[in-house]
């Protein structure tokens, strides 16, 4: 029988507890806050983390497993360009003539020198906001994928001369300009003149930030000569082994190849890196990692508050409802069923603020992650997760007030006033 009747024990606690937090709003409202602010952070993080996460291994796979880089200094962090350590300042820069050496080498199928600078794109009264423009070559397409959809790439002549011509990313330009033709069109990029050749189809950049739309592919020579270039952040040369050589030879081949344009003997350092794709996941991995720890830090001291809140509140709540609980111990009530009912009362508390904070913490990811044009997914386990802890909030910090009230003396409780 008592089996039978838990069911509608436990729904009758429910509709005890949604009754006192009705009564008692504000106070109630106040409480959950808490909970909801730290649930909601959790949420919000995790599904832009997420979504970042997966935008980023989606473009390394664009590029692919093979591909690495060579950089001036490949650091964690941007480093200030003019405030860099003794031991980069004395690092040459990047150099063609260094590309087109590794290209040469039997062990390498794609190698060149690039560079990235931040501009706008204008075109009449048209202005576009900061977009990522790279300085490259007509093998864009084999580090960063996509497909010409309109044009053409650069001839030789136009990288040799670097001449004012660019290939505009598609969204970026129908964004910009619609369906117009543009083809032939004349734009203005950071200030400068160029010609319309083409539209790229873009299925990701991995140097690209998050949220930075990629706008144009413009000669590097012409980017060389016209915009200012961090040669430090902004500098490298992608580099593709060729077909059936493993990337430890390549990697090999390319850094002795670079030492001895460098003139570095046995015993000297490297005045370069050599960056794989895994380093760079691991690196994003590890800033996002120390990224979340600290949100769930903060979240966690909000659920601290949140949790002193229901205890404070179902402290109140036992107190105000001494007499209550007298008439239902004297009617049979025992020590046990009036620990359930408290401890029903701060879980439902905690859960409905978790609740909240789900949808609350979803909604902004979901609104951050269009504003950084982003796919976040739905974290469905870490949702779970926010339900039980919350829950487990109101339970743990339940718990001394609905012992204490169901420790209460009965003839004690009925007489209080």
């Amino acid at each position: 029988m008592s089996a039978r009747l838990a069911p509608n024990a436990l729904s009758e606690n429910v509709r005890m507890a949604l009754e006192t937090l009705r009564v008692n709003k504000l106070r109630s409202s106040l409480t959950i806050l808490g909970v909801v602010i730290g649930v909601a952070t959790v949420m919000a993080m995790a599904a832009i983390v997420q979504g970042i996460r997966d935008q980023i291994v989606a473009k390394i796979e664009v590029a692919g497993p093979t591909t690495f880089y060579v950089l001036k200094k490949f650091s964690q962090t941007p480093l200030n360009p003019d405030n860099l350590p003794k031991d980069v300042r004395i690092r040459p820069d990047l150099s063609e003539a260094e590309a087109e050496r590794i290209r040469r080498l039997p062990e390498i199928g794609y190698a060149s020198l690039w560079a990235q600078t931040l501009s706008r794109i204008e075109a009449g009264a048209v202005r576009s906001q900061g977009m990522a423009i790279f300085g490259a070559d007509d093998g864009f397409t084999r580090i960063q994928g996509g497909e010409l959809v309109e044009g053409r790439w650069f001839t030789r002549s136009e990288l040799v001369a670097g001449s004012p011509v660019a290939v505009l990313q598609e969204e970026t330009a129908r964004r910009l300009f619609g369906q117009e033709q543009l083809l032939g069109r004349m734009v203005q990029i950071g200030g400068r003149p160029l010609v319309v050749i083409g539209l790229w189809e873009e299925p990701g950049n991995i140097f690209a930030p998050p949220g930075q739309a990629v706008g144009a592919i413009v000669p590097y020579r012409f980017m060389d000569r016209s915009y200012p270039i961090d040669r430090t952040n902004a500098l490298f040369i992608p580099v593709k082994p060729r077909a059936g050589v493993r990337v430890a030879d390549a990697q090999s081949a390319t850094e002795m190849t670079l030492r001895e344009a460098r003139h570095l003997r046995p015993g000297d350092g490297n005045t370069f890196d050599l960056v794989t794709q895994d380093q760079i996941l691991d690196t994003f991995n590890n800033i996002t990692g120390v990224f979340f720890l600290v949100m769930i830090v903060l979240s966690g001291v909000a659920l601290l508050v949140g949790g002193i809140g229901v205890m404070a509140i179902m402290t109140v709540s036992v107190t105000s409802r001494t007499r209550e609980i007298g008439v239902r111990k004297a009617l049979g009530a025992t020590r046990r069923d009036i620990l359930v009912q408290f401890l029903v009362e701060s879980a439902t508390l905690t859960g409905i603020g978790g609740a909240i904070g789900i949808v609350v913490g979803l909604a902004f990811g979901r609104i951050a992650s269009l504003a950084l044009d982003i796919d976040a997914p739905v974290p469905i386990a870490l949702t779970m997760v926010a339900v039980v802890v919350s829950v487990g909030i109101g339970i743990v910090f339940g718990m001394v007030p609905a012992q204490r009230a169901a420790r209460l003396d009965p003839i004690e409780a009925l007489r209080y006033e």
